[in-house]
């Protein structure tokens, strides 16, 4: 079996084109939605430690119980979307988050607003591996790496909607009114998605629901599958950092921290959505064109991250502007790379184990981006006066070096699991040569992936 072999095996036979994009664009705006819930406590981090008389280890707990619910309904929410297909978990996942989105608005102590966010992180966990089996079962072939890049960057423009259009409503209304309001736009993507997303293309195969004793047998040989947990661990050691900038500790690190403007700190944000947007597809085609080499790509944005990080945490005193720039320009590149991980999964499983494959993948990144920012409010709130959130730069760089624990358990499982997929790979008469090799036989017009003839 060759790695097309798997790819063609994996891919619907029915496509509509046109349709397919207008069926893609409602889910993926369900999933941008779905982002703007996610990311709206970290634009109001400050505001909720005013409103709740919470220190930084409380708000971390908000989200970190946020992220947790997410994760541990990964595989859950995997089954039942294989079981009920990405239309009824889409709409269930925007309705939960609404539903969260309105008990936080009139919240008024920390366990009601828990609660809420509890509610969000289960809606959220149901949107974006739905989507994704949209776009694996209305496209095909090296189209749909694109489109899966696509869809995890396009959806940040759910995080800019955060940004901006939220600090101003937080700004000129209320806390009520303005989380309110976040909750009717659920309401309203829910509406859109029940009326005009369809599960699969027309006359599309539809598989039988599984019996328990097929659902178990299907969780087994996904998780045995080495392009299943490759796929976790690479989502696990390239979104983290990303993810905890973008969703709470980047916004008080750069305005407390380092001194910055909440607008000037805004737009960092922003402009970490936008790098990520450009270099999501750019990604996706070099996946689609070197299928092999998708670890080096992960290990690429691995080291530029790790190193920026280091170089920002070692400054002396507060970093200039520029560096920080270069900060945001990196970070915005680990969205795009965590979506590597979903490719693993979708080449190295059979379609009937999609959702629970991408389930499996999506544990990765959010248990570590969880533990980081539960990481990060503790060693902030021992380094800082009790009953305050003015935090040092020195506070936020012991807390930051945190990440280096997760980058070097992401990259010993890469690594490890690299290594048994080429193995079974090699079972199977997929021939993987040497880099050097290969990118000579991508000149000479050559498949990459063959061994090279002789004579």
């Amino acid at each position: 079996m060759s790695f097309s072999d798997v790819t063609t095996a994996a891919a619907p036979a029915a496509r509509t084109p046109r349709r397919a994009y207008l069926v893609w664009g409602v889910g993926l705006l369900a999933y941008a939605v779905a982002i703007f819930h996610r990311g709206s406590l970290g634009v109001a981090g400050v505001q909720a430690q005013e409103r709740f008389g919470a220190g930084a280890s409380a708000i971390s707990l908000f989200l970190v119980l946020q992220l947790a619910v997410y994760a541990g309904l990964q595989v859950p929410v995997g089954v039942a979307l294989d079981r009920f297909g990405s239309r009824a978990m889409i709409v269930a996942g925007a309705l939960t988050m609404s539903a969260g989105q309105a008990v936080l608005a009139l919240a008024t102590d920390v366990p009601t607003a828990v609660a809420a966010r509890v509610l969000v992180g289960a809606g959220d966990a149901m949107t974006f591996i739905s989507v994704l089996r949209v776009v694996q079962l209305w496209f095909t072939g090296r189209t749909v790496p694109v489109v899966t890049q696509l869809t995890g960057i396009l959806g940040q423009i759910g995080q800019i909607v955060a940004a901006y259009p939220l600090v101003a409503l937080l700004r000129d209304t209320s806390w009520p009114a303005t989380f309110l309001g976040a909750s009717a736009v659920g309401v309203l993507a829910a509406v859109l998605v029940l009326v005009a997303l369809s599960d699969a293309p027309p006359g599309a195969p539809v598989s039988s629901p599984a019996g328990m004793d097929q659902v178990r047998a299907n969780l087994v040989a996904t998780w045995r599958e080495p392009g299943t947990r490759i796929g976790m661990y690479t989502h696990l050691v390239t979104q983290f950092s990303g993810t905890v900038f973008a969703l709470l500790w980047g916004f008080p690190f750069l305005t407390v921290g380092e001194g910055l403007s909440p607008g000037t700190a805004a737009t960092l944000l922003t402009l970490l959505v936008l790098i990520g947007m450009g270099f999501g597809p750019f990604l996706g085609r070099l996946v689609g064109r070197w299928p092999m080499r998708r670890s080096v790509l992960v290990f690429g944005i691995l080291g530029a991250t790790a190193t920026t990080w280091t170089v920002v945490l070692l400054w002396p005193g507060r970093a200039p502007l520029w560096l920080l720039v270069v900060l945001v320009l990196v970070l915005g590149t680990n969205g795009p790379g965590s979506m590597i991980g979903f490719d693993y999964a979708r080449t190295e499983n059979p379609a009937e184990r999609a959702g629970s494959a991408s389930g499996v993948v999506n544990v990765g990144g959010f248990v570590a981006s969880l533990l980081t920012i539960l990481a990060i409010g503790a060693v902030l709130d021992l380094l800082t006066p009790a009953g305050t959130t003015d935090y040092s730069r020195d506070a936020f760089r012991a807390a930051f070096s945190v990440q280096y624990v997760f980058w070097a358990v992401g990259l010993v499982g890469v690594l490890r699991h690299r290594k048994a997929l080429r193995a079974r790979l090699a079972r199977d008469g997929v021939v993987i040569a040497p880099l050097h090799v290969a990118v000579g036989a991508r000149l000479r017009g050559r498949s990459a992936y063959e061994p090279p003839v002789e004579g």
